[in-house]
């Protein structure tokens, strides 16, 4: 059975990338101040500034759930077409998404007695995701089928490491990650948290640095320490940098990475609103494949 492969906008992934290969996206609604939008895939550069800078003036931002039912009308149509579906969610160590699709999977496999829908838990969300929707592509384009390429997404998931950069203190706040107490302290002591994703697909802090500048020295140490030469993966060498609308920091990131890894394809985009309205302007991620997450944070 021939099969579509999907994700959702919490996924960043290369322009480029997009033009050339039919990843089909599941829209998600983010609300900027009184206003509501869906993100149908991902946005241009300039749209995205125009994002942050609301974010600056403190304009307040929230995202929306996909619930059960929008999958079920989202993958309707392909199952009606007797496709397969392998759907990257974003992790259930962050969201209900993964759950929501499972509650829909089961409600479209009653109706729709041979559909073949395989629902892949990411651990992650970001660049991570669009890491992990190249290899899907990869592996079917070398044949691999629905159920076989799934299996290999979950067995590698692990080996996807993210790093964060984290600006503004207030959004950890917000999302209930930090004290108000520890959120007003480090602002005045320009403190800079330095996130990773566990190895449960939740956030939490590694590290503090004074300043961004020593942030992103010691994301390319985390780098260092968990990256790993693996001619089994033919993505082990591309790199992810998202930048929330600091693209001069991401482009430093990127050249202190290329001076010690020449071999490095890395990818910069910018990071889509439905994580940054959660992280805030100014965050930089750091993804690649490496090492196995071994990590539990609080």
């Amino acid at each position: 059975m021939d099969y579509v492969i999907v994700s959702d906008m919490s996924l960043d992934i290369e322009h480029e990338f997009i033009k050339t290969h039919d990843i089909k996206f599941i829209p998600m609604e983010y609300v900027l101040g009184e206003d509501t939008f869906q993100c149908k895939g991902p946005e241009s550069d300039e749209m995205m500034h125009n994002f942050y800078e609301k974010l600056r003036e403190e304009v307040p931002t929230h995202t929306s759930q996909i619930v059960p039912n929008n999958y079920v009308e989202f993958f309707t149509p392909f199952l009606e077409q007797e496709l397969g579906i392998l759907y990257l969610s974003l992790s259930s160590g962050l969201s209900d998404t993964f759950s929501s699709a499972n509650v829909a999977r089961q409600l479209l496999i009653e109706e729709f007695l041979d559909a073949q829908i395989e629902i892949v838990d990411t651990l992650g969300a970001t660049g991570g995701m669009g890491l992990l929707a190249e290899s899907a592509f990869c592996n079917k384009e070398k044949g691999m089928t629905l159920s076989q390429n799934a299996q290999w997404l979950r067995d590698h998931v692990g080996n996807v490491n993210y790093w964060f950069r984290v600006d503004d203190l207030m959004y950890l706040k917000r999302g209930g990650r930090i004290s108000a107490a520890t959120a007003i302290v480090g602002t005045a002591l320009n403190i800079k948290p330095v996130l990773a994703v566990d190895a449960n697909g939740k956030l939490g802090t590694v590290d503090k640095k004074r300043g961004a500048r020593l942030a992103s020295k010691r994301l390319v140490e985390l780098f260092e320490e968990h990256y790993m030469l693996d001619s089994s993966n033919e993505l082990y060498n591309v790199v992810y940098i998202n930048c929330a609308d600091c693209i001069d920091d991401a482009n430093q990131l990127k050249e202190m990475l290329l001076e010690r890894h020449s071999e490095l394809k890395i990818r910069v985009t910018m990071l889509s609103p439905i994580i940054g309205a959660h992280t805030g302007p100014d965050v930089v991620t750091l993804v690649h494949y490496g090492l196995k997450r071994t990590m539990v944070l609080a």
